[in-house]
């Protein structure tokens, strides 16, 4: 269909106050991503422009929506919540296409066919109004759901505040998404009025106006877990649930294995090659990136990073804002954190920690250390209990280590400090002052020692012992 001929309204107005929180929940985050900018993608990617009704944060939804560059997007506010007639008819200056799509913006698990089918099926039927309904006689699933409520030819949606029938007989609910022709809306909905129970306009109203005018409705029959709408929190948790499922069967069908996938947690934009075996509890998140045939073992954390080729990443290791190459193993216990690039081949073993620093190909850090604003060059080995101390108190300051040098154990480089290539330091020093390459480095306090002294030490402990005990015997 033409891009002239359809354009939404998406509700984003309400004071969410069921989620009993100071921010709209159109700005809480399922499976990495704004609940608002679900349907707003599915819109984008059927090429239908979005008028937005904001009125509740409307500030800092705008700046999302500007945050994603999408295109074709207005906003009309909704100073006072009176209800989505009220919502609705606020954006009545801005109608111009022969069909308006309105639909609420917490629906995150909608799927572009469904809109699709929606909009042919109403042009198909040169319907005055269509929308999609799902079956659900659960009174507690479907709680807070208007119901279709069918009588004598005639047809309505009832509020769930209203409904007093048997949610068995009148079996299904109302989703929340509707396509009108411009000409009846524009007729009818200024005819609505304001319900005493509640003072506000419901656009589900237009529903009874055009059964009663005789005038042709269309409905879909969607399954219900496809149109949930979020509320409360728990209805986040189970939309996000059902979000996260399709996820995990996506990359499945694409070549991933994963072990425990009810524990594992992948947001939506994250990619991963076949061949690779997420293990249990690994949370992938964020715009991450994991190439094929690797291995992400149990608990680990990764996010907003791009891993190679054949990486292993070893149980409870945390990376974020990272890129890993080829064949590079690490943890178990690694934390790799604030732009980190590090090269093929390479290995970050258990408990090492990385912060702002580049590290080229096949280079080993392999037990308890602190790198830190560095540079790190090819067949680097760092020992282990190696400390980089970048920070002075002022300002963090950078270590360089060329290739094929040697970091002998328990060192620490005190930053501005280069290890040139091929050369070493002796376990246990205090590097200062730059090393020259092929040299050896050694910087400890001299050794003494003492004859005798330690026996004399443990005689003179006991004596002292002794004149406790008998000093609490007087």
């Amino acid at each position: 269909m033409a891009r002239t001929q359809v354009q939404a309204i998406v509700l984003a107005a309400g004071r969410s106050s069921r989620f009993k929180s100071d921010t709209s929940k159109l700005l809480f985050t399922l499976c990495g991503q704004e609940m608002i900018i679900y349907p707003l993608k599915t819109l984008q990617e059927l090429a239908i422009p979005v008028t937005l009704v904001v009125g509740y944060k409307k500030d800092h939804i705008k700046r999302l929506i500007e945050h994603h560059s999408f295109d074709s997007v207005s906003y009309v506010e909704q100073p006072h919540q009176l209800g989505t007639g009220d919502a609705v008819a606020s954006t009545a200056n801005l109608w111009y296409a022969e069909h308006v799509l309105v639909m609420n913006g917490d629906m995150p698990l909608i799927q572009p066919d469904l809109i699709q089918e929606l909009i042919q099926l109403h042009v198909n039927k040169d319907a005055a109004m269509s929308f999609v309904i799902a079956h659900n006689s659960d009174p507690i699933s479907s709680a807070g759901y208007g119901r279709i409520v069918t009588r004598d030819q005639t047809m309505a949606i009832i509020e769930a505040r209203d409904f007093k029938g048997d949610p068995t007989a009148d079996c299904f609910i109302n989703a929340g998404i509707y396509v009108f022709k411009r000409e009846f809306i524009k007729k009818y909905i200024n005819t609505l009025r304001t319900h005493e129970n509640s003072q506000e306009l419901y656009l589900t109203d237009l529903v009874d106006i055009a059964s009663r005018q005789k005038l042709p409705i269309a409905t879909v029959n969607a399954p219900f877990d496809t149109v949930r709408g979020v509320n409360t929190l728990k209805e986040l948790w189970i939309a996000e649930q059902i979000k996260r499922a399709e996820i995990i069967e996506h990359w499945m069908s694409q070549g991933v294995r994963f072990t425990c996938a009810q524990s594992t947690h992948i947001d939506i934009n994250v990619s991963i090659g076949a061949g690779t075996c997420i293990d249990t509890g690994a949370q992938i998140l964020s715009a991450t990136r994991i190439g094929k045939h690797s291995y992400i073992m149990p608990f680990s954390y990764i996010k907003n990073s791009v891993l190679g080729e054949q990486v292993t990443v070893y149980s409870h290791s945390v990376i974020t804002d990272t890129t890993i190459s080829d064949r590079v193993n690490v943890g178990p216990f690694a934390h790799i954190h604030n732009n980190n690039n590090i090269g093929a081949g390479s290995t970050i073993g258990n408990f090492v920690e990385i912060s702002r620093t580049a590290i080229a190909h096949d280079t080993k850090i392999k037990h308890h250390s602190y790198i830190g604003n560095a540079h790190i060059g090819a067949r680097v080995n760092i020992g282990a209990g190696t400390i980089i101390c970048n920070y002075n108190g002022v300002n963090k300051n950078t270590t360089v280590i060329e290739e094929d040098a040697f970091i002998g154990s328990n060192n620490s480089l005190i930053a501005p400090v280069t290890i040139a290539h091929h050369a070493m330091t002796a376990a246990g020093s205090v590097i200062t002052e730059d090393v020259p390459p092929h040299a050896l480095a050694i910087a400890r306090a001299k050794q003494i020692n003492k004859a005798d002294y330690a026996s004399k030490l443990r005689r003179s402990v006991n004596i002292d012992a002794a004149i406790k005990i008998n000093e609490t015997m007087e």
